[in-house]
């Protein structure tokens, strides 16, 4: 997921050579100046300030009913011209896929080919197919801008009630963009998808020629790749949402503090199976997982705070040299709000650079805050981005 980004781009972005430097000085004031004086989604340079080891926030996880969750992204590169690069049954209910793949093939030659998901009916009885959550993106090189847009899309997805029903047997495209899109080499296809059935299906991401329909292809593609273990993976997942609440409120008087989830640590990769055998599968990123959060905090020094992000892993090697993410908040209003981060620029780079997302004053007629909003690893990043909540000094 996080390991294929074009070089060209990198070089292009100057990230190839990216270090990471942290400095001891701590200035709060410094850095509270600079927050405030940003809007969200911008930019901060924070030097002296940046680290890896702010203390962790401690927090709960649980596991919340969601949908069964499919991941295509294990080939990545679809280095076959006709061929099936996952292929899951899901029982009656609701279920999430999210397809990540590229067009990979460069033997005999390079050609342009087509990447989509179809859904095969094996009940006995007609199925009803809703689609409840829909995110397409046109095939691109540029990861970055399709992984931050397609869950932006995700989030504000709006889908009319519309149910179209399969017969026993049949065999129907569900994102029918997919359909009509040429992939040329190196482009990803992305996709992010939650729907109901009402019978037990297949669900099949294929690969095929650009005058053919996948429906009408399918029954004929007898290759399919065989699982690596590479990348974010493939399969089918029992967990698809979770809910993380902090063990204690958060203070302000006690400094910077960071949530970190999706490292595969502290918060371990989702496992499922792969294939028609079962076998032993896992979310290395826990990509598509969606982490539904509340943070209880109080201003004992009546200081606000910042909830910033950064690139942390911007030093380890050139696939981690940008980040950009996605995010859903939750205002004290109640209103929900969905921006791309960094706003005004694809991704960020690295120390010292942070990025706003969003700041908070406390509530004089409150002595406990909320802050809530919803994370989902962004693709084409390197895990974990950290979320950072900084005490910022009352607007002047």
């Amino acid at each position: 997921m996080n390991k294929h980004i074009k070089t060209s781009l990198l070089l292009m972005l100057g990230l190839v050579s990216c270090k990471v430097g942290f400095a001891q000085k701590n200035d709060l004031s410094s850095v509270s100046k600079k927050i405030v004086s940003a809007n969200k989604g911008d930019i901060v340079l924070l030097e002296d300030f940046l680290k890896t080891d702010f203390p962790k926030l401690p927090y709960t996880k649980t596991v919340l009913p969601g949908p069964q969750y499919i991941i295509s992204d294990d080939p990545e590169y679809i280095r076959v011209p006709e061929a099936i690069a996952l292929q899951e049954t899901v029982d009656p209910g609701a279920v999430r896929l999210y397809v990540y793949n590229v067009n990979g093939v460069k033997e005999p030659q390079k050609m342009p080919r087509k990447i989509s998901a179809v859904i095969k009916n094996l009940g006995h009885e007609n199925m009803h197919f809703r689609m409840l959550k829909y995110a397409s993106q046109k095939p691109s090189s540029n990861y970055f801008e399709i992984g931050k847009k397609g869950l932006e899309d995700y989030f504000l997805s709006a889908v009319n009630n519309q149910v179209k029903v399969l017969k026993p047997g049949e065999v129907m495209a569900i994102d029918e963009k997919l359909e009509k899109q040429l992939v040329q080499y190196d482009e990803l296809v992305h996709g992010f998808y939650e729907f109901v059935v009402d019978q037990p299906a297949q669900i099949s991401v294929i690969q095929f020629a650009p005058n053919e329909s996948g429906p009408k292809v399918f029954p004929r593609i007898k290759t399919l790749i065989p699982h690596s273990h590479a990348n974010a993976g493939r399969g089918v997942f029992p967990i698809s949402n979770y809910q993380i609440n902090p063990k204690d409120t958060l203070d302000t008087k006690k400094g910077a503090v960071q949530l970190i989830v999706a490292d595969g640590q502290d918060d371990p990769w989702i496992t499922g199976t792969i294939g028609a055998k079962k076998e032993f599968a896992k979310n290395a990123g826990n990509y598509g997982v969606l982490y539904k959060t509340k943070i209880k905090w109080k201003s004992t020094d009546g200081k606000g705070l910042a909830l910033v992000s950064w690139n942390s892993r911007s030093g380890d090697n050139q696939w981690c040299g940008g980040m950009g993410l996605t995010m859903e908040l939750v205002g004290q209003d109640g209103q929900k709000t969905v921006m791309q981060y960094p706003k005004n620029a694809l991704i960020t780079k690295g120390y010292p650079e942070a990025i706003l997302i969003e700041t908070y004053w406390p509530d004089p007629k409150k002595e406990i805050q909320e802050i809530e909003f919803t994370y989902s690893p962004p693709g084409a990043s390197c895990l974990p981005t950290p979320l950072i909540f900084v005490p910022i000094d009352p607007k002047k």
